[in-house]
C-alpha cells in the first residue's frame, strides 16, 4: 500500500516505518520534529519507496496538499504530544497536538477519501482505576489532558469512521519502552545518573507499577492488529501480562550502569500531575485474535536500558 504515517519520525512512529518497509509498502512520513528526529529515519532518507515531510499537521492547507499529491491508501496516525508532564502545565498543547491533529487527519481523509486509518491510543483514556482494563471497561475519567485528547480523538474517530465509511483500527498503548525513545522513566533516570552516579532522585514512592512493553513487539503487535482484525472499528489493548514498579526500574538502571547508587524518593504514590499510579490490561481480546508479546514487562524494561546504554 501508499501509505502516510505522521509523527514517523518519532520514537515509535522510526519503529512502525522499518516494519511497513520490510513488508513492502511505499511510506510517506510527516513530522514537524518537535519530539521526532531526523536520525531515528536517517537510514530510510535514501530509499525510493520511502519521503519525509518536515511538516506541521496543525497546518490544514499543507496537509491538505500532502493527501492530495499523496493518494496514500491507509494512514497510521501516531503524531501526539507524548510527554504527558509537559501537557499537564500546558493544556493547550494536547489541545493541539495530540486532538486537533487527529481531527486535521480525519478532515482530510474524509475530503480525499482514504479509508483506512490506524489510530496509536493509549491506557491513559482509561483514567485512575485499579479495575482490570477491558476495551469495554468505562466509564472513562482520564486524569491527565494526554488522555483527555486521545480519548476526544478517539470520539471523532469513531464518528467520521461511522459516517465516511472509514475501515479503522486503534491500538491503546501502555508504557512503551526502547532504543530511540526521547523521554520516560528509564530515559530520565539514566540522565539523572549520569549527572549524578551517587544519588537517584525517584519521584513518588517508587511503588508505581505498570506493563511496559518493547518497541519491536509493540509495532508487530499494531501490523497483527491490522492485518488479522476485520470490523469497520477495531479496539485492541496491547501490551504484555506482567508489570513493573518504578523501584524495579531504578534498580535495574543502577545494576546495568555498575554503580552503587542511592535511591531517594520524594514520596506520594505518584511521579507527577495526570501520573496513573497503577494500571493492567486485560489482554484477552488480542491474545484470541493470535498475539502475544514476545517479551514480559520486566524484560522489556531490561532490554530498554540495555539499548539505551549500548550495550
Amino acid at each position: 500500500m501508499n501509505i502516510l504515517v505522521t509523527g514517523g519520525a518519532g520514537f515509535i512512529g522510526s519503529h512502525l516505518c522499518d516494519l511497513l518497509l520490510l513488508q513492502g509498502h511505499s511510506i510517506t512520513v510527516v513530522d514537524n520534529l518537535l519530539l521526532g528526529r531526523k536520525e531515528n529515519i536517517s537510514h530510510l532518507l535514501n530509499r525510493d519507496d520511502f519521503s519525509f515531510m518536515k511538516e506541521d499537521l496543525l497546518n490544514l492547507p499543507v496537509l491538505k496538499h500532502i493527501f492530495e499529491n499523496g493518494r496514500f491508501d491507509m494512514v497510521y496516525h501516531l503524531a501526539a504530544n507524548s510527554d504527558i508532564q509537559k501537557g499537564s502545565k500546558d493544556p493547550g498543547v494536547d489541545y493541539d497536538l495530540t486532538f486537533n491533529t487527529t481531527f486535521n487527519v480525519l478532515q482530510c481523509m474524509k475530503e480525499y477519501d482514504v479509508k483506512k486509518l490506524f489510530f496509536a491510543s493509549t491506557s491513559a483514556i482509561y483514567g485512575e482505576t485499579c479495575d482490570r482494563l477491558t476495551e469495554n471497561y468505562g466509564p472513562l475519567r482520564p486524569v491527565s489532558n494526554y488522555g483527555a485528547g486521545k480519548l476526544a480523538s478517539e470520539a471523532f474517530i469513531s464518528a467520521f469512521s461511522s459516517a465516511y465509511h472509514i475501515q479503522t483500527w486503534i491500538a491503546r498503548f501502555p508504557n512503551v519502552v526502547g532504543e530511540r525513545f526521547t523521554h520516560g522513566v528509564i530515559y530520565d533516570f539514566i540522565h539523572k545518573l549520569q549527572a549524578n552516579p551517587e544519588i537517584l532522585t525517584v519521584l513518588g514512592n517508587g511503588e508505581q507499577i505498570k506493563p511496559y512493553l518493547y518497541v519491536k513487539d509493540l509495532v508487530e503487535g499494531i501490523q497483527f492488529i491490522c492485518e488479522k482484525a476485520c470490523e469497520r472499528f477495531n479496539v485492541y489493548n496491547l501490551g504484555s501480562d506482567s508489570r513493573t514498579k518504578v523501584k524495579e526500574i531504578a534498580a535495574m538502571i543502577i545494576e546495568e550502569m555498575g554503580l552503587d547508587a542511592r535511591i531517594e524518593y520524594t514520596g506520594g504514590d505518584r511521579g507527577w500531575v495526570g501520573d496513573v499510579p497503577e494500571f493492567k490490561y486485560d489482554l484477552s481480546k488480542i491474545n484470541e485474535l493470535g498475539w502475544c508479546a514476545k517479551h514480559d514487562s520486566n524484560a522489556s524494561v531490561r532490554l530498554a536500558i540495555q539499548k539505551a546504554l549500548g550495550k
